[in-house]
């Protein structure tokens, strides 16, 4: 925790260039999530000044809610992530067809707005974002999945780019492990630079930059 603060507190010179967030995956009864929303948002009370933070949705409205009560944060809700347990709950339909992560995208969405809500949808479940977009065409999605786990950049972009690009590329382990020797900075700098250059490349083809 010392040690994220003094991260947190590094990024603070390039706050206008560096969007924060939180990968804590909170989700807890009301009164747990207001502690959980001050603890990463209010810097007086807890000391990190976080953009933003994911949260699961599963206790329903009260345990999200809170995330939203913080003006110019946002609250990045679990849809369908890209782990391999995924399938065994948020692919479940009901009677009429609905999966389960249809459904929360149904659900969440009329609790915030699309100016401070967001949706976790992994890399490795790129074909289905076309059916998420028919959903929630206006929500950023935070992607992770691309690079380690298995997740095509080019395939997320098919699908998931809308107007305003509305898409948040999250790469891990391919960065953090780029190497595993002496020279770790400047190779995990070369894999990010290079996915970089990827998103921008697709980006300028849509001519959304």
């Amino acid at each position: 925790m010392l040690s994220l603060e003094k991260t947190m507190n590094y990024l603070e010179n390039f706050s206008n260039e560096v969007f924060t967030i939180a990968d804590a995956k909170r989700g807890d009864i009301g009164n747990t999530s207001t502690q959980y929303a001050v603890s990463v948002f209010d810097k007086a009370a807890s000391g990190f000044n976080f953009d933003a933070i994911t949260v699961a949705p599963y206790m329903g409205e009260d345990s999200v809610k809170p995330f939203l009560a913080f003006p110019g944060k946002w609250a990045i809700v679990l849809a369908l992530t890209s782990n391999k347990g995924s399938d065994d709950f948020q692919l479940f339909a009901d009677i009429n067809e609905t999966r389960l992560f249809e459904r929360v995208l149904e659900r969440t969405s009329k609790w915030g707005t699309s100016d401070n809500m967001m949706y976790v949808v992994g890399a490795t479940k790129a074909e289905m974002l076309e059916d998420i977009r028919k959903i929630v065409p206006d929500h950023f999605l935070l992607v992770p999945g691309v690079g380690a786990q298995g997740g095509d950049l080019q395939t997320v972009a098919k699908y998931g780019l809308n107007d305003h690009c509305g898409l948040l590329i999250n790469a891990s382990r391919s960065i953090l492990f780029a190497s595993d020797g002496t020279d770790f900075a400047e190779k995990a700098a070369l894999e990010a630079h290079s996915m970089q250059k990827d998103m921008e490349t697709i980006l300028l083809s849509k001519e959304l930059i």
